[in-house]
């Protein structure tokens, strides 16, 4: 049998070159209808405009059927449909090739090329949590999910500024963020010359306010490079202060001084200095204009400032029907007490006093919150709902409903041990045993192949960031581990509400419920490492 781990990136681009010359014409099916009659379409119009209005040549159905190659998915039959040409998989040897290699499809696909070290800064952490708006939160978050899926990936990250404030490190802990929360100040004494220097030549003279060292001119840099880039031309000048040098100085000493630890990983690790490292300022829309002039100021007053730093800019958060003002630990403790309440309408009683349920309430909180915060792409504007039905477990659309199915797939594992220890079904067998024909069912198709298989690429898309686009603003794709999740929990709870999988005691019944269970080892592997993307332990009961 061959080995290796089967690539949905891999498969669509030996399909594309087998049609000859051209752009790419396949796509993965992902409907269930769909899925009952081919894996992958190639439309007719597509077809059309490579082949004119004959057929696809034989030879070219040939060559398709008989795809081999590494990571090429192996093909059962290719056929002309009226929709065009219709591709299905061998199955049985999929899910044979997947299920027997868990592991290789529970993490992210491996970078072609190396790519550079990158320095994240989220610019609200400089502030006290008490004055954090949500659209801050929302920054913090994506810097938080994207910092994770780029060491995920083997990328080599250091994340700026340390928070100090000993508020916001609490607050840090309860959203299960990981940022560093203590650091020495960078020597600040070289940017306050130069920042006085060119307040000197410029500014003789000017009375400043209290606490303002000095005022540097911005304009000539925004003329000479910042209008093409996508700078505010309104950007003039930047008022100089002590905070505003200690966070340069930070990003300085970020940029050339790596740790000696730095592990290449699957990236690999560039050679140190300024060139091979990115900046990346995560800011919400209200910060960006003040980050465009910490930008510049840093080019003033530094000649070894990176030639490149983008702008991850978050949209505004708008409350439906709630107070704009909302400050994010409100909207936390707001979450946190829905959740207590859900609970005890469930379960009956005041749970939140047990330590053990505390802290399943908290982890249910910030996965209401982060799924709200992360399942919109960072650049558009979210809407947030606050009614108790975002924290209900009916909620398809919910963290907590994640969460959920997290737990239900913790209690049919646990039920398997308990019946086996009872001498109901036998020990787990080796996987190189199981007969993975016997999942016939469409909903055990639906959850490896569009669940499963394109995970790795999924992650891989997450944390891919446009580095060398020309401009100023870069953008992510940290909604698409959400939307995943989400959509493989919908999967799963719609096939585990109708196939009954821990079946009755019966030895000629054990291999279909064994290839099953494999299965679902496989969905709770993808979900425990989408769920650790976003900082979130799973659950075994909520």
């Amino acid at each position: 049998m061959a080995t290796g781990r089967l690539g949905l990136g891999e498969t669509l681009g030996a399909l594309n070159a087998a049609l000859g010359q051209g752009g790419p014409v396949w796509f993965k099916e992902t409907r269930a209808r769909h899925l009952r009659a081919r894996d992958f379409l190639a439309p007719r119009r597509a077809l059309q405009a490579r082949f004119g209005d004959q057929q696809v040549p034989e030879p070219v159905v040939t060559a398709v059927a008989g795809l081999q190659g590494p990571g090429v998915a192996p093909v059962l039959r290719c056929a002309p449909t009226p929709a065009g040409l219709a591709l299905q998989l061998r199955r049985p040897a999929v899910f044979e090739r997947v299920l027997s290699s868990v592991a290789a499809y529970a993490a992210p696909a491996a970078p072609a090329a190396p790519g550079p070290r990158v320095v994240l800064h989220c610019a609200a952490l400089r502030g006290a949590p008490c004055t954090l708006r949500l659209s801050q939160l929302r920054a913090i978050l994506v810097a938080d999910h994207l910092a994770r899926a780029l060491r995920a990936r083997g990328v080599t990250v250091r994340l700026v500024p340390a928070a100090r404030d000993p508020h916001m490190r609490t607050f840090l802990q309860q959203l299960r963020v990981e940022w560093p929360t203590a650091s020495e100040r960078a020597a600040t004494e070289a940017l306050r010359s130069r920042a006085l220097a060119e307040h000197t030549s410029a500014h003789d003279g000017e009375v400043l306010p209290p606490g303002i060292l000095g005022r540097v001119c911005l304009k000539e840099l925004v003329e000479k490079q910042g209008r093409l880039a996508g700078y505010d031309p309104n950007l003039d000048s930047c008022l100089v202060t002590e905070d505003l040098l200690s966070l340069l100085a930070e990003l300085q000493e970020a940029v050339q001084n790596w740790p000696e630890d730095s592990s290449p990983g699957v990236a690999g690790t560039p050679d140190p200095g300024t060139d091979s490292c990115i900046v990346v300022h995560v800011v919400s829309c209200e910060e960006e204009f003040q980050q465009q002039k910490l930008d510049l100021l840093w080019c003033k007053l530094d000649d070894q400032a990176p030639l490149r730093q983008k702008h991850l800019v978050c949209g505004p958060v708008k409350v439906a029907g709630g107070p704009g003002t909302l400050t994010a630990p409100e909207y936390y403790k707001l979450r946190l007490a829905q959740v207590c309440k859900a609970s005890a309408l469930k379960h009956g009683g005041d749970l939140a006093q047990d330590p053990a349920w505390t802290e399943i309430f908290g982890i249910l909180s910030v996965a209401t919150i982060k799924f709200e915060m992360l399942s919109t792409a960072p650049q558009s504007q979210l809407l947030l709902t606050l009614a108790d039905s975002s924290v209900s477990t009916k909620g398809t659309k919910s963290g907590t409903f994640v969460m959920y199915n997290c737990a239900r797939l913790a209690t049919l594992f646990e039920s398997y041990n308990h019946s086996m220890e009872q001498g109901l079904y036998p020990t787990f067998p080796c996987v190189s045993s199981l007969d993975f024909s016997l999942l016939q069912d469409e909903g055990e198709w639906l959850l490896l192949f569009n669940s499963i298989l394109p995970f790795p690429d999924m992650l891989s898309q997450t944390a891919a960031l446009a580095y060398t686009a020309p401009g100023l603003h870069i953008t992510a794709h940290t909604e698409m581990v959400c939307k995943f999740l989400v959509q493989l929990s919908m999967d799963f709870s719609s096939y585990y509400n109708r196939v009954h999988v821990l079946g009755e005691p019966r030895p000629h019944l054990f291999g279909q419920m064994f290839a099953r269970l494999q299965l679902l080892r496989a969905v709770r592997e993808v979900l425990h490492a989408g769920l650790a993307m976003l900082g979130l332990p799973p659950l075994n009961h909520i």
